[in-house]
């Protein structure tokens, strides 16, 4: 270190924000042994770095106020943070759908023209996976929320302190800090494995591991594959993408509506398959026009490669939450007839296009040309083995984005934590019930809080929906979800009425945001007015063939979303444990009769138990839906 430097660590920038009415560890390197001044907030404080040139101080709780400058002082330099704010931090972790960029959001253009808050602090957590506890994140800078830092962060994390903003009035940050498609098990520490032997035996290799070997290996392993998205598509031969030129006759392709991904077009031969499928579509001018002209196709999922007319517009990789926009140069466009082929390529899970409606179009100047509708496909090739398990990434070992992304910022004080996340732990939901648990305990453990507010997500609705009652590992993840709220200072909202079939990344964030603001209003700020919970199960009677089930949380009355009245998303199954569809109707303020003619001693009910149920249409009077239960505990 140099005599003039004053290294912090990157949580501590211009525009950061502080916990108010908390205590904040703040500290440092610089040189050796030397008197370190800092001043804050109208306090001065001293210190002396140690031998390492390590030093720090401790403010006192401070109100919630800024903007302040932090000045540093030594006989060799001064550094000073500017533009300081005192006010309440949420930490927005989980998976894709807390990632979610805003540009992807729901009415995004708009929310981005409107992002100018001052006094609302963002900080982007770099993705980072490490096999050790690190003390520092890779980067990262605190920014105020304008239009142009907002497009590429956490929608619900921004539209969540936007509302928590203005309902307080005071300053408020988010730290986002979330990485796609991650189980639960890479965000615990060490200490969360205690007594499960078969993590504590994974996470005892981890000392050993050579995380760039792996990473190397992982690549290699991945890039063999991927060679044969290349290699084996029909659509290419001889190097040139041969489905890109107008000589294709694309009237013989099949025809899906778009946008939507190929798992949920209800073509059977494109479920659960990985790979490469193409698309087509034309477009008719009257005349060619000189205003900008842009193509907008929303997200892909994965990877894309666009041509009109044969002449490529754009192409992205690997980047399932970006939306695509592509400006078309002078001179590609026709009068009469234009054509857009676009390749899609996908490594896992659901494939094709997740934009909104209103985000799939060519925009020539103030006109705007909707793709939405039938489009051609053609398969180029599909996958004859899985994504390999071997690949490199997050998921391979237990704490591998704890170590990286989380312990850094473990003696930064925060308010409290919103948490998306799940989808990917589905396969063990069974499991989740404990580990869920054993995750909030951990973080607060960390952040040596034990009180530290935690509200999370239920999962949303997603899929085909069922035409038979069945098993939904959905449902029992999102059982396992509702389990955390055994622990103290917990709150959890629900997506179930808020999801896409055809997208598992739904662009309504604002509402999950409004409900997951709801909730730390009422839990943790005191509101009591502001409602976030819709009806909740609390117990069931049997009577001859039929079942009153009672709720809680249900405000003036139970409501049903149904022009005719019908109540719907239940089931009910007798001893031999099958389940039949059920009739049911509202019965006073907060009761339900539920029965079925093919089953006459009933004794257990369910309600929006599947992967999406679509039809459950049971609110409160606050507008809110009943939660997803089972009154039994049958395995699964």
């Amino acid at each position: 270190i140099g005599a003039s430097q004053i290294v912090l660590p990157k949580i501590f920038t211009d525009n950061a924000i502080f916990q108010r009415n908390k205590e904040v560890l703040f500290y440092g390197v610089s040189k050796p042994d030397i008197e370190i001044k800092i001043i804050f907030n109208k306090h001065k404080f001293t210190t002396r770095s140690n031998e390492k040139g390590k030093w720090n101080v401790l403010f006192p709780p401070f109100k919630a106020g800024g903007p302040y400058k932090l000045s540093i002082i030594t006989k060799y330099d001064t550094l000073i943070l500017d533009n300081i704010l005192i006010g309440d931090i949420w930490l927005a972790g989980g998976q894709s759908n807390m990632e979610w960029f805003v540009e992807g959001a729901k009415n995004a253009e708009d929310e981005i023209a409107e992002a100018n808050y001052p006094n609302i602090r963002i900080f982007e957590v770099p993705h980072k996976m490490s096999n050790i506890p690190l003390d520092e994140l890779g980067d990262g800078e605190w920014k105020r929320v304008t239009p142009g830092n907002i497009r590429q962060f956490s929608a619900i994390g921004y539209f969540f302190g936007r509302n928590l903003h203005n309902k307080l009035d005071i300053p408020i940050g988010i730290i986002s800090d979330n990485w796609g498609g991650t189980v639960i098990q890479t965000w615990m520490s060490k200490n969360a494995f205690y007594g499960l032997d078969n993590y504590e035996k994974e996470i005892s290799k981890l000392k050993d591991i050579d995380l760039e070997k792996e990473r190397k290996k992982g690549k290699g392993a991945f890039d063999s594959w991927l060679g044969d998205f290349y290699n084996l598509d029909k659509g290419i031969k001889d190097d040139k993408y041969i489905w890109a030129t107008d000589k294709t006759d694309y009237e013989n392709w099949k025809t899906m509506v778009l946008p939507g991904t190929w798992e949920t077009s209800g073509d059977s031969s494109l479920v659960d398959k990985d790979g490469v499928v193409w698309f087509q579509r034309s477009f008719e001018l009257s005349d060619i026009p000189d205003d900008d002209i842009e193509l907008y196709l929303g997200a892909i999922d994965d990877s894309d490669k666009t041509w009109i007319n044969g002449v490529p517009v754009g192409e992205t990789y690997n980047r399932y939450n970006k939306n695509r926009k592509y400006k078309i140069e002078k001179g590609i466009l026709q009068s009469g007839k234009n054509n857009i082929v676009v390749r899609v390529e996908d490594y896992i899970g659901a494939g094709g296009f997740t934009a909104d409606a209103d985000n799939f179009k060519i925009s020539i100047g103030d006109q705007t040309i909707s793709l939405v509708g039938k489009w051609h496909f053609k398969p180029g090739m599909f996958t004859k083995e899985p994504l390999p398990k071997n690949v490199f990434g997050p998921n391979i070992y237990p704490t591998l984005l704890y170590n990286g992304m989380i312990n850094p910022i473990v003696n930064f004080p925060i308010k409290g934590v919103i948490w998306y996340q799940g989808e990917s732990n589905v396969y063990n939901a069974f499991e989740y019930r404990d580990l869920f648990k054993r995750w909030i305990r951990d973080w607060r453990s960390n952040w040596k809080n034990n009180e530290m507010p935690v509200l999370w997500v239920q999962l949303a609705n997603f899929g085909i929906p069922a035409v038979e009652p069945e098993k939904s590992q959905w449902a029992e993840l999102r059982e396992a979800q509702a389990m955390g709220l055994q622990l103290p200072n917990t709150a959890m909202i629900t997506a179930i009425d808020l999801g896409e079939a055809n997208n598992i990344h739904p662009k309504n964030k604002q509402d999950v945001a409004l409900r997951l603001s709801n909730a730390a209003l009422n839990t943790v700020y005191g509101y009591k007015e502001v409602h976030y919970k819709g009806p909740d199960f609390t117990r069931m009677e049997t009577n001859g063939n039929s079942v009153i089930i009672t709720f809680k949380d249900v405000g003036e009355k139970l409501i049903v979303k149904d022009k005719y009245g019908y109540v719907k998303g239940f089931t009910i199954a007798g001893k031999d444990k099958k389940f039949h569809w059920a009739k049911a109707y509202i019965i006073g303020k907060d009761k339900i009769k539920v029965w079925s003619d093919d089953v006459s001693n009933p004794v257990s009910v369910r309600y929006a138990w599947a992967d999406n149920p679509e039809d459950a249409n049971l609110y409160n009077s606050y507008n809110l839906p009943a939660f997803p239960f089972r009154t039994d505990d049958w395995k699964e």
